[in-house]
């Protein structure tokens, strides 16, 4: 048993496994050794904040090929302060009003299909959403008639296992800047491929917002905004330690020290050396489940849905054993618990490898024997 599960132990929390990828439910991901020893550098030294927080936003830029950059409470934490930008600027007096968007423009328009728990972000900040599509196309007529002039965004999510029937960015790009309004995109979770956190600023969005505590393994509270100066500086204006909005989306000076070295570990890193390693972790799953009858087992890898190869179990029309939920439940009830990644059709389970060590897969490859085989008729 390790130190750090004895600490958890101690005030009676069981360590568990994830399989299910960087899950902020299940404590985002493992914390890289440089970033901790760096955090405890940083922590016992006091700093003017607005000094450091425009120091990270230079590192940030300089990575994702942005004007600017700014370090936020989680990709959460990033979503009110793009919606705040967008609304209220820099203006103290309209910052000042926030949540209440009366006589502001206050419109967001967003893809029928891109709406998602999280976007309720934005209308935390005072955002009317201004839907456009049917949720399974959308036409560049309807984002057209969507802008009026009150329109503050358009907004756009990225994300896994959502639809891609969505306008291409750069569509929406184009038209929204002819109409001369900012495009905000969430990518919270769209990395790996590194090459992600230039892609979107390069297909003409204004701010992206990345999580810093999923793959580039940074302090689990830290986001990664990037874009416009002048929108960078806006979101900075709203966002703590000024007292606006966003003053309880506190970010510490510890934890923006941490985030920027995960982003230089991160972006230094061989992806086709990850890529092959957590296919391999994968590949072991696949192996030891494959002669299951009534399952389809294999190494999944999509650059456009999922970015981290994992073990997708498919329960077949022939599948004779426990449903795929009961399977699910049994692995994170039991012991140790084990959470398996769920987020794709309601046939699949995965093991996403994102937010493992090689000693987990055997652990994980005898329950999920122990749990499909059981009632197996």
């Amino acid at each position: 048993m390790s130190l750090g599960e004895n600490i958890y132990k101690d005030i009676g929390v069981e360590p568990i496994i994830v399989a299910s990828g960087n899950t902020s439910a299940y404590g985002g991901s493992k914390l890289r050794p440089e970033v901790f020893e760096a955090m405890q550098k940083a922590s016992n030294v006091m700093v003017n904040m607005d000094q450091l927080n425009k120091a990270a936003g230079e590192i940030i830029a300089e990575i994702t090929g942005a004007e600017a950059g700014l370090v936020t409470s989680g990709a959460a934490g990033g979503l009110i302060l793009q919606a705040a930008a967008c609304i209220a600027g820099s203006d103290p007096e309209k910052m000042v009003q926030l949540p209440n968007t009366d006589g502001l423009n206050n419109e967001i328009i967003i893809h029928r299909s891109h709406r998602f728990a999280y976007d309720q972000c934005y209308r935390s900040a005072g955002a009317k959403f201004i839907e456009i599509g049917d949720g399974r196309r959308c036409q560049p007529w309807q984002l057209e008639a969507a802008f009026s002039e009150r329109t503050a965004a358009v907004a756009y999510l990225f994300t896994p296992f959502v639809s891609r029937r969505a306008l291409p960015l750069k569509e929406v790009s184009k038209i929204a800047h002819s109409k001369n309004v900012p495009v905000i995109v969430d990518a919270a979770s769209f990395t790996p491929p590194r090459a992600n956190l230039r892609r979107f600023i390069n297909e003409g969005a204004d701010l992206v917002i990345f999580s810093g505590g999923k793959a580039v393994r940074g302090p689990q509270g830290t986001g990664i905004l990037c874009g416009r100066k002048d929108l960078i500086e806006a979101a900075f204006a709203n966002a703590s330690p000024h007292q606006f909005l966003g003053r309880g989306l506190k970010v510490a000076k510890e934890e923006i020290i941490g985030l920027i070295e995960a982003l230089n570990i991160f972006i230094n890193e061989d992806e086709e050396f990850e890529t092959k390693k957590y296919t391999q972790m994968c590949q072991k799953v696949v192996d030891a489940l494959i002669e299951i009858p009534g399952l389809e087992i294999s190494v999944e890898y999509d650059e456009f849905s999922y970015l981290v190869p994992t073990a997708l179990i498919k329960f077949t029309n022939n599948w004779n054993g426990p449903s795929r939920d009961t399977v699910l439940d049994n692995m994170a009830n039991g012991s140790p618990q084990i959470y398996l990644h769920s987020l794709g059709n309601p046939d699949e389970l995965a093991v996403d490898p994102n937010n493992l060590d090689e000693e987990e897969i055997p652990i994980i490859i005898e329950r999920l024997r122990k749990e499909l085989l059981s009632n197996n008729k």
